[in-house]
């Protein structure tokens, strides 16, 4: 049924400004950047508002036109502004991407510091938690300093304690922190979680195995029930229920690859919240994550309901 009303989605994380050169090749001979908005949180909740449903996103911003910035993309994305924080004290951060080659996108971020990694638990509205349809994590937010790891905790607890299904990706990011670092709070996350995303690479810092299916089932084991392993231009299998469900890339034109992953996971997340099965749930993160990546941009692109009730493989050629 499409018509009913899905619960809501509570994330968390850091949004940033994001420059763009839009031009390929060095950074140094780009005449001009573009300004946007960038998060990984941030792009998950406005992907399921997209989709129809109800998202709230919980973060720091500095009190700059950056932070500024990020408060209007967000509101004009129909997301509540009482949780969008601003703090006086540090800035808001910074991602710069570089079409470095046609195939490939660079991207820099300047972050140490920042409103968003002075996020603590006090932050997080255990209310909002509570009443929530899911909480989505990211392995992003721990990296950010020991409060920001302590809030996700804090919210996972608080999610599990009143029943509310924890969606985590892994997102691992190797300028944040190592691998032995971030080993142990992943692991913690995926053990609360009951829906996992993750790339082979990301599966492979808690687990081992010699293909996806094995790395599903792996990571299952630590307690998830729904596992997904993201392969990109490959598509992706999962594990849900116990059944490993093999997902067939779409067809595409890759402009801008960052962003896909979120853009996966929000439109999974928005028909897992409206109680869609687990083959539509994939389709529509599929077709969501051909889309994305055909325009420049973390979040723009992130598809409607009409665009995924069409062929959306016909759509992102």
């Amino acid at each position: 049924n499409r018509g009913r009303r899905m619960s809501g989605l509570v994330t968390f994380g850091e949004a940033m400004a994001v420059l763009t050169s839009p031009i390929v090749g060095p950074l140094r001979h780009a005449p001009n950047l573009t300004l946007g908005v960038a998060g990984a949180e941030a792009t998950v909740a406005i992907g399921v508002a997209r989709l129809g449903g109800r998202a709230t996103w919980i973060g720091r911003v500095g009190d700059d036109e950056f932070g500024r910035l990020v408060r209007m993309t967000l509101a004009g994305q129909q997301l509540p502004a009482e949780h969008v924080l601003t703090d006086e004290h540090a800035p808001t951060a910074l991602m710069v991407k570089e079409r470095r080659t046609g195939a490939r996108t660079r991207v820099s971020y300047y972050r140490s510091g920042s409103a968003g990694s002075r996020l603590a638990p006090a932050d997080v509205d255990e209310n909002a938690v509570r009443r929530a349809g899911a909480l989505h994590l990211t392995g992003i937010t721990p990296a950010l300093s020991e409060s920001a790891r302590d809030a996700a905790f804090a919210a996972a607890e608080t999610a599990r304690d009143t029943g509310v299904p924890i969606s985590f990706d892994l997102n691992y990011r190797r300028a944040l922190w190592s691998p032995d670092e971030a080993a142990a709070a992943l692991r913690r996350l995926t053990s609360a979680a009951t829906v996992v995303f993750a790339t082979e690479d990301e599966a492979r810092l808690l687990v081992d195995g010699s293909g996806p299916a094995q790395l599903a089932r792996a990571l299952a084991a630590l307690g998830p029930r729904e596992v997904v392993i993201k392969l990109g231009g490959d598509g992706a299998v999962a594990l849900i229920d116990e059944e490993i469900v093999t997902v067939p890339p779409r067809p595409t034109t890759v402009v801008d690859p960052v962003g896909a992953g979120d853009s996966f996971a929000a439109a999974y997340l928005a028909a897992r919240l409206r109680g869609d099965p687990a083959r539509q749930r994939l389709d529509d993160a599929a077709a969501a994550g051909a889309l994305a990546v055909a325009v420049a941009g973390d979040w723009e692109a992130l598809p409607d309901r009409s665009e995924l009730d069409d062929d959306a493989g016909d759509i992102a050629r």
